[in-house]
């Protein structure tokens, strides 16, 4: 681990990661969400910024300067601006990156050693280093050099093609960047199991993550594209979640319940929640094949039966006491005004830099010794903490500092 970590830091309450310092090279999302996670275990997270600065500082909405999206994934880094092209500039990262446990870098493949700040190079000066990178295909194989961001690679992974199967057959990207997220999740598991080995070895690694493997590795039903052998028509192929059904009940309100009524064992559920015990007998539905053959009538049942439900407590009660579990259909964001959300802290109000405030999510995370791990700090300016940082870690005292700013190596864009 480092020796020590930068005053902004030092006097915060001991996390699972504190000690660990992170130099992020990361942007837009997958890498920045990675980072996000080691911060909030505690890790000393230093973001890195091109002069252009991350993509996502110039999103809506935003507040004197502060973008919620960059917040969300940013607060609590402290933040460099650092023009890597210069000479100067790739020295300061390889001086930091001396001082570091972790570095993250999300550029295509190859851009890092052109700037001579490459894995090789760096682990060179820094044994201990645990140097990760993520990109689209990986950092080899003839796919290296394409360019990938989340909707292509849902595109070429599956995920587009089986949500258009589930609507009918109508193509198109759902709002969320699943490759982006679930990649930088990946990362971070990655990177604490090479933190972890270290304590055995002494020694860093290379980390090479790709989204489309992880997309991959993330389809919970890619075993049964893969199945290549013979199949019982008696059961629901790999549960098929994509059928489950979502009802409106008498008060309006549209519910899911989980398991799928066709699926031997949960129809049963299904009747009798809905004390309809003649289904039992009805031919159309003597066993999964023929229910299957007949999902469409099955599925009307269950929804006629479902709009003479009164109101969401007699639904849900209902349902749970045949061990069905519902789900409310909210809009985003209504889960996070709930008296559960209160109760377990799941959103969290960050400073906006100008007497306000941004509520963000919270850390999924409960830990039963120690402090409380949570959202903390504030979302940095661009280059915000270039002098504070550099005069801590590398030295640097004030004119070799007004020396770089000159020279354009180091950039900020600080309000007044």
């Amino acid at each position: 681990m480092t020796d020590g970590t930068t005053s902004e830091q030092s006097n915060a309450p001991t996390r699972p990661l504190t000690g660990v310092r992170v130099l992020d090279l990361s942007r837009v999302l997958s890498g920045p969400h990675c980072t996000r996670m080691l911060c909030d275990l505690g890790a000393e997270v230093i973001k890195i910024e091109p002069p252009d600065g991350d993509l996502t500082r110039f999103s809506t909405p935003r507040r004197n300067g502060i973008a919620s999206y960059f917040a969300q994934q940013n607060t609590g880094k402290s933040n460099l601006s650092i023009d890597l092209s210069a000479p100067a500039g790739a020295q300061i990262l390889r001086d930091l990156a001396a001082t570091a446990d972790v570095l993250v870098e999300n550029y295509r493949p190859g851009v890092m050693d052109k700037l001579g700040l490459g894995a090789d190079a760096l682990r060179a000066a820094n044994p201990r280093l645990v140097y990760a990178s993520l990109s689209g295909y990986g950092q080899t194989g003839p796919w290296v050099h394409r360019r990938a961001y989340a909707p292509v690679v849902e595109a070429e992974s599956g995920i587009i093609a089986s949500q258009g199967n589930a609507r009918g057959g109508r193509l198109a990207k759902d709002p969320h960047s699943h490759a982006d997220v679930y990649t930088g999740m990946e990362l971070a598991a990655a990177i604490l199991a090479a933190l972890y080995q270290r304590e055995q070895t002494g020694n860093g690694q290379t980390l090479d993550v790709s989204m489309a493997e992880t997309m991959m590795y993330v389809n919970e039903h890619m075993h049964d594209t893969l199945w290549d052998g013979e199949d019982d028509p008696q059961w629901i192929r790999s549960f098929r979640p994509g059928d489950y059904l979502v009802v409106r009940i008498a008060s309006g309100e549209q519910y899911i319940v989980s398991g799928h009524p066709a699926e031997r064992g949960t129809f049963e559920l299904f009747v009798n929640a809905m004390d309809q015990p003649e289904l039992l007998d009805d031919e159309r539905f003597v066993d999964v094949a023929n229910r299957v053959a007949n999902y469409d009538a099955l599925c009307e049942i269950f929804m006629s039966f479902a709009a003479t439900v009164p109101d969401a407590e007699t639904f849900e009660r209902t349902f749970a006491a045949n061990r069905l579990a519902t789900g409310r259909v909210r809009e985003p964001g209504e889960l996070a005004d709930t008296e559960w959300a209160l109760e377990r802290g799941a959103t969290v109000d960050v400073d906006d830099r100008s007497g306000g405030s941004i509520r963000l999510p919270n850390v999924p995370w409960r830990f039963s010794d120690g402090p409380d791990v949570a959202v903390s700090g504030v979302p940095k300016y661009r280059g915000e903490d270039n002098r504070s940082v550099l005069a801590e870690l590398l030295g640097y005292d004030d004119d070799q500092l007004d020396t770089l700013e000159a020279d354009g190596v180091l950039s900020s864009r600080v309000p007044d």
